[in-house]
């Protein structure tokens, strides 16, 4: 069943070529909670058979993460603070979530935009801060590009390089569960530390914020 549904999903993302990358990264820069870690390395691995282009999956990817990126932050800015707080339980955002958002943007600025974009759940939220406090927004656009640029180019490498060597991943499920056991430990550990470090992050913000009363 899993390997049918792998397969399904890998097709869905031939079918849709760049253009499916672009839409669906979108939608992963806002509210909708779509893992960049499923759209980037099926499109790679067709890059590696001859399918797409590897740079081609990576710009794609780039500029959809910008797209939906500026669509949350000039949405943002004009619904703005209070409309979230309400309404934003709606679209996943809980008032929690925002606050810790909103310190992040403080702390870090544009770096904090640029790092968010490497991590779980603040490269969702990261935007939205940084539209209801009126971020510069060519800085927002240069943390933004690199920040989504590096990490499509790393999902993109991992899409190529650890399961793309395998050509009858889709045909056969003894290749899937061979890839899964042998390979996919590297994305593990990428995942932990990159968890780690949202964590440590996110505690020294929390402390700092509770040392300043806030």
């Amino acid at each position: 069943m899993f390997h049918h549904l792998l397969t399904v999903w890998f097709q869905f993302v031939l079918d849709w070529h760049y253009l499916g990358v672009f839409l669906l990264m979108a939608l992963e820069s806002t509210v909708v909670p779509i893992p960049s870690e499923i759209i980037i390395p099926p499109a790679a691995y067709w890059a590696s058979q001859g399918q797409m282009n590897f740079w081609g999956v990576v710009a794609a990817g780039t500029f959809g993460s910008y797209f939906g990126s500026v669509i949350s932050y000039f949405v943002s800015q004009w619904v703005g603070r209070p409309f979230l707080l309400k309404f934003g339980k709606y679209f996943f955002i809980t008032p929690q979530k925002l606050a810790f958002a909103e310190k992040w943007a403080l702390k870090y600025g544009a770096g904090g935009v640029f790092l968010s974009r490497l991590l779980p759940v603040a490269r969702h939220l990261i935007s939205i801060p940084a539209g209801i406090l009126r971020m510069n927004f060519l800085r927002f656009s240069v943390a933004t590009l690199t920040g989504s640029g590096l990490w499509c180019f790393v999902l993109a490498w991992f899409g190529r390089e650890v399961i793309g060597d395998q050509p009858s991943l889709m045909q056969d499920p003894a290749v899937l569960a061979h890839v899964l056991k042998a390979k996919l430990i590297y994305f593990a550990i990428a995942v932990l530390v990159l968890g780690a470090l949202y964590f440590i992050i996110r505690r020294q913000i929390e402390k700092g914020s509770h040392l300043n009363g806030g």
